[in-house]
Order: C-alpha cells, then structure tokens, then sequence
C-alpha cells in the first residue's frame, strides 16, 4: 500500500473568518503542506509549498500586495527540499512533482525540482499560464515561480487512464491513476477553488486518504457544510462547482472510508 508523509513548509496568517463563516474575526495560522507519496521505491510529491522564491517574488511590484494581505512566515530550513534532504530522500529519488493548482502557496518551492517531471490539469494549466500582473494576483498566481524549462516536462493528469473507485468513495466514481502507482494513487478533479484543482484518493495500509487540497480550509467546512465567507469567492474560479465540491466531501465524510487531509487546515 501507498505511503503519505507530510511535511509543513511554513504558514501564512489571515482572517479566520474568511475561512470559515461565522468564525471570530481573529488573525488565524494556515499552516503550508506538502506531500511526499510512496508506492514501493516510487515517489512523488504533491505541491511544495513555500520557499524562499515566493519572498523573491512578492518583493516589489504588484505581487508585493500578496504577502501583504496574507502575511507569509517562513525560513529557508522549513523548505521542501531541505526536509526531504533531512530525511535522506534527494531530488532524484523523486519521480515528479504533482501540482494540485497553481495558487503560489502551493507551487512557490518548484524551482528547487525543475529537473523533475510536472504533472497537473491540462485545463488548469492553460488558464493560467497567460495570466500576467493583477489578472494574474487575483488567482494567487505568480508567473515568476514558475521554472523556466516547466512545460518540457510536463504532463497531464487528463491523459492518465480513468480507473472507477470503489463505490464506498461515493459521490467520487472515477480518478485518473498516477502512472507507476499500481492503482493507489488516483487523481480526482475537485472544482470550484481554482482552476484545474486536483485532489487524490490514495490507498493506504489504515484505508483510503482523500488528500483535498483547498477544497476547504477548515474540516467544519465539509463537516457542517459551513463555508467560508462569501467575500471568499472574489478569488474563487467558480464558487457554484466549490460548494458543489464542498457537498461532495461531506457526503464522502459522512460515509465514513476515507480519511480527508487538507492543505491549510489552521487553528479556526
């Protein structure tokens, strides 16, 4: 069975109310996750969470405006890549990196993997890779993380076979399998936060894991169906597939056989 290691690569602060509504109107921690996926000797990560080329990046210019409305905390020992070195994995024990959706707190640690292959949404890929100054803010995006050989080692989770889940994953029906993973990791579309955002069923020794991204920001979210603020959706991609997402996640929570993780699950 497949193995989930996770790693907090700093954390950004913001409104905890924002995130979940009703909540006090107090600065709240979201911490930054990544994943490191096992199947075998086979590994892969799931996004990278921050680095220090996120601080390069939000220095000046327009993109000053993203670290000032969600604080950034981070030191460059609490990068991915150095964790992973800590624990004696290199870049090249790595098969590629998965990028749930192109939002810069997930993909600010990419340049310390340009060597690896890059596996995403076709479709969220092409919506953002134009994107440039404030059109490109108001998708949490920063053309500047992102490597300059990135798209000769691309690939597209659309092109993975579909593989139908099993049945007590309901709502979920169908994921894409990840390539070299027997099967225990399939790659499921989680619309609604951004474009192209991607979630993963994976299967390990303790059942199914449903790493979920920012398909919420707090378990109460799902749990409760409790959403975040409505001014949340200025920056969703489409708020009606988000609590279409949101709904799915509570009906899959409620059945009971799979574990959901979140990427920013703070201290609401």
């Amino acid at each position: 069975m497949a193995n989930i290691t996770t790693f907090e690569i700093g954390y950004c602060t913001h409104l905890g109310c924002m995130a979940l509504r009703g909540s006090p109107m107090r600065s709240c921690k979201f911490p930054s996750r990544a994943y490191l996926l096992e199947v075998g000797e086979r590994r892969w990560l799931w996004d990278t969470g921050y680095a220090s080329y996120f601080q390069q990046y939000t220095a000046s210019g327009i993109f000053r405006l993203y670290s000032q409305i969600t604080p950034v905390y981070f030191s460059p020992q609490q990068a991915l890549l150095e964790q992973l070195r800590s624990r004696g994995v290199s870049v090249g024990d790595i098969e590629a990196v998965i990028i749930s959706h192109f939002h810069a707190d997930h993909i600010a640690g990419l340049r310390d993997f340009s060597s690896l292959n890059m596996i995403c949404s076709g479709e969220g890929w092409q919506q953002t890779r134009e994107l440039r100054g404030f059109a490109a803010l108001k998708r949490a995006f920063i053309p500047g993380l992102i490597p300059e050989e990135f798209e000769s080692a691309l690939q597209f989770v659309e092109s993975f076979p579909l593989q139908s889940l099993p049945a007590e994953l309901a709502p979920f029906q169908q994921g894409y399998a990840l390539p070299g993973s027997d099967g225990q990791i399939l790659i499921v579309p989680l619309p609604g936060h951004a474009a192209g955002h991607l979630g993963a069923f994976v299967q390990t020794d303790a059942g199914w894991t449903l790493l979920a991204s920012d398909a919420a920001w707090s378990p109460l979210n799902y749990q409760q169906l409790r959403g975040p603020s409505r001014l949340a959706n200025l920056i969703m991609d489409n708020p009606r597939s988000y609590y279409q997402t949101l709904e799915a996640l509570h009906q899959l929570h409620h059945g009971g056989a799979a574990e959901i993780l979140l990427c920013h699950e703070g201290d609401l």
